[in-house]
C-alpha cells in the first residue's frame, strides 16, 4: 500500500473541502492531492494496480466532490422544459426512473458543463429531477441555473450527499448481496433502495466505460456504506488517477479539458446526446451552431490518437499534419494500462478526422509518428437492455 502522510498533516492547503470519506482515505493510506477545491485521493495502491482491479473485479471510487442538486417543479413537463430551456437534450420524454447525459451550453453553442440528468421512479415525486454535475463548476453551474429558471421551478441544493461509484465487471455481483433489486437494473437506470440497509438512491452508469453504479446517500452514512462495500472481496478503493486511465481508455470526456466554453457538442462528438425532437424543434442556448454542425460537420473533431512507441503525448501537444503543417492540439494523454501503451485525445482539423490518417505529435521537441483512431480504446461494458 503506498505510504501517504496523515490527513491533519496533508490537510496544510488552506480552503480544501474534505468529502465525508476524509477519515477513511487517511486509515486506508491514500495519497492526497488537491482537486477542484477538495482534498482527494489519488492513489492508494499505485493507478496501474487500481485501474487493472476495476477492470477485473470492482472499484470503489469516492467522487462526493461532485455536485448533486434536485430541479422540483409542480410537475414532470413543467421542470423538464426549464432544463431544456438550458441544455440540447429531449429532458420531456424521459421515462421515470431514467437517466440522461447532456451539456449546459452557452448562447455560442459552448459547453459550460457536462451533466447527469434523472428522473424519479416515484410517482409521487412527479416534477423532480436529480442533477449531478461536475466538482469544479458546480458553483457556476447553480448560479447559471437558477438564474434561468421560471418562477415555479427551483433548484434545491443537496450538499447533504455524498456520492460512491462501483464500477467493474463484478460490482453488480458485490451489490446484489447488499440489495438483490439491482439485479434487474440496466444501463441509465435508477431507482431509490436499501443498501445493507441504508436508504440510497442508486443508478447504473459511471464514468469508467465499465459496468457499474453509482450511489447518492446521505453524508453520514457514507463511511459506513463504504466500510460494508470494501469487506467484500472483490472490492478495493481506486483513486483519481486510475479513474482518469480508465475514462480515457474509454474514450470519454473530462470536462475543462476535453469539453469547455469553446467547443459544442457536435466538435466533441456528443451528438448521440442530442434527440431527434431537439434537433428539429431546437430552443436550447446556442442551437443555431449546433444545428448548423449537424447539418454541415464542424470544423474540428474529437478523435482517439494511438502513437507509436511508449513516449506518452500529454495535454497541450501539438498535432501537425505529415508535411509539417499544424491541425489540432491533444487535450487528454497518458499511459492506458489495458491498452499497453499511450493513447491521447485531441480535436484535429476535419479534414484529417479519418480513421488511419497518419499525425504527427509533437512531444518535447520532437515528432512522433501516430494515427488517428475510433474511440473508444477499451470496449464499452455497459449492462444494456436485450432487445
Amino acid at each position: 500500500m503506498t505510504d501517504a502522510p496523515s490527513l491533519s498533516a496533508q490537510s496544510q492547503n488552506a480552503g480544501l473541502a474534505h468529502t465525508p470519506l476524509a477519515a477513511l482515505h487517511a486509515t486506508r493510506g491514500a495519497r492526497m492531492v488537491p482537486f477542484a477545491g477538495y482534498e482527494m485521493p489519488v492513489q492508494y495502491q499505485g493507478i496501474i494496480a487500481e485501474h487493472q482491479h476495476t477492470r477485473e473485479a470492482a472499484g470503489l471510487f469516492d467522487v462526493s466532490h461532485m455536485g448533486q442538486a434536485f430541479l422540483l417543479g409542480p410537475d414532470h413537463g413543467t421542470t423538464a422544459l426549464a432544463l431544456e430551456a438550458l441544455v440540447p437534450a429531449d429532458i420531456v420524454n424521459l421515462s421515470p426512473g431514467r437517466q440522461r447525459y447532456t451539456q449546459l451550453l452557452n448562447a455560442e453553442g459552448g459547453i459550460l458543463d457536462d451533466l447527469m440528468v434523472t428522473r424519479s421512479a416515484d410517482a409521487a415525486e412527479d416534477g423532480a429531477l436529480m442533477l449531478i454535475v461536475n466538482a469544479s463548476t458546480k458553483e457556476a453551474d447553480y448560479a447559471h441555473i437558477s438564474e434561468h429558471l421560471p418562477a415555479n421551478v427551483k433548484l434545491m441544493r443537496a450538499d447533504h450527499r455524498a456520492l460512491l461509484a462501483l464500477q467493474g465487471p463484478k460490482a453488480v455481483d458485490v451489490l446484489m448481496r447488499l440489495a438483490p433489486e439491482v439485479a434487474d437494473m440496466t444501463f441509465m437506470s435508477a431507482r431509490s433502495l436499501r443498501i445493507g440497509g441504508i436508504e440510497c438512491h442508486v443508478s447504473r452508469t459511471g464514468y469508467t466505460g465499465e459496468d457499474g453504479f453509482e450511489i447518492s446517500l446521505n453524508a453520514t452514512k457514507a463511511q459506513l456504506l463504504a466500510e460494508r462495500l470494501l469487506a467484500q472481496s472483490e472490492v478495493k478503493l481506486v483513486g483519481l488517477g486510475a479513474r482518469d486511465s480508465l475514462r480515457l481508455e474509454a474514450g470519454l470526456c473530462l470536462y475543462g479539458h476535453d469539453i469547455d466554453a469553446t467547443t459544442s457538442p457536435i466538435e466533441a462528438g456528443l451528438a448521440w446526446s442530442i434527440q431527434k425532437r431537439r434537433r428539429e424543434e431546437g430552443g436550447f442556448p446556442g442551437e443555431e451552431r449546433v444545428r448548423r454542425e449537424l447539418r454541415d460537420g464542424p470544423s474540428r473533431l474529437r478523435v482517439g490518437l494511438l502513437p507509436e512507441g511508449r513516449a506518452p503525448a500529454r495535454e497541450g501537444t501539438d498535432i501537425r499534419a505529415t508535411d509539417g503543417a499544424p491541425i489540432g492540439k491533444v487535450t487528454s494523454g497518458g499511459f492506458g494500462p489495458t491498452v499497453g501503451g499511450p493513447i491521447a485525445m485531441g480535436y484535429v482539423n476535419r479534414r484529417f478526422s479519418e480513421a488511419g490518417s497518419p499525425v504527427v505529435l509533437v512531444v518535447r521537441g520532437k515528432d512522433l509518428v501516430a494515427k488517428v483512431v475510433p474511440l473508444p480504446f477499451v470496449p464499452h461494458r455497459y449492462h444494456r437492455a436485450r432487445t
